[in-house]
């Protein structure tokens, strides 16, 4: 299980992200981050954090539960009795620009369904993407526009990702699986 991203690593790889995103679109003015459940959502408060310090300017973050818009939802990766957690988005996506945030880049169905329950809340300018990991195996077109390492992997292994706030620690390892419960 070899660790290949630890604590100081993932804090300066969400720092160049932050500056990757102030210097993209020009400052953070009608930015918001949305974090996917579960560890999108720190991520996106760590980033919001980092870019405060860049820019002295708040902003918002949001959660989204997408349990309900996959398209396994009633595969083994879910199961028939999903947990479905809130989505709390307290601002107005229409005509911002939204950073999706989330852990692991791998399939992109966690992405399409992000984006199918994000364009229910509104209309917004423009979406990027923004990711600890992005492992490769992509199923769908979609690509991260930000990435804090990429990490090719094989089918055989899982990337994990986690979290002082989910897990204690913060830390990238890599685990052999029998199966692919990611997305």
């Amino acid at each position: 299980m070899p660790v290949v991203m630890d604590a100081d690593r993932m804090a300066r790889s969400l720092a160049r992200i932050a500056h990757e995103i102030v210097e993209r679109n020009r400052g953070v003015d009608r930015l918001a981050l949305v974090g996917v459940r579960t560890r999108g959502v720190p991520i996106a408060v760590r980033l919001a954090a980092q870019l405060k310090e860049i820019t002295g300017q708040d902003v918002p973050v949001g959660a989204l539960d997408i349990t309900l818009y996959r398209d396994d939802l009633m595969h083994h990766a879910v199961g028939p009795q999903p947990l479905v957690r809130s989505t709390e988005i307290p601002f107005s996506i229409d005509d911002r620009v939204i950073l999706l945030v989330d852990d692991v880049l791998y399939t992109g169905r966690t992405v399409r369904a992000a984006l199918d329950e994000l364009i229910d809340f509104g209309r917004p300018r423009a979406i990027q993407l923004v990711v600890i990991v992005d492992r490769g195996h992509r199923e769908l077109p979609i690509k991260a526009d930000y990435v804090g390492k990429n990490l090719p992997t094989s089918h055989a292994e899982s990337v994990s990702v986690r979290l002082a706030e989910t897990d204690g620690c913060d830390e990238v390892v890599i685990e052999k699986t029998s199966g692919e419960d990611e997305a």
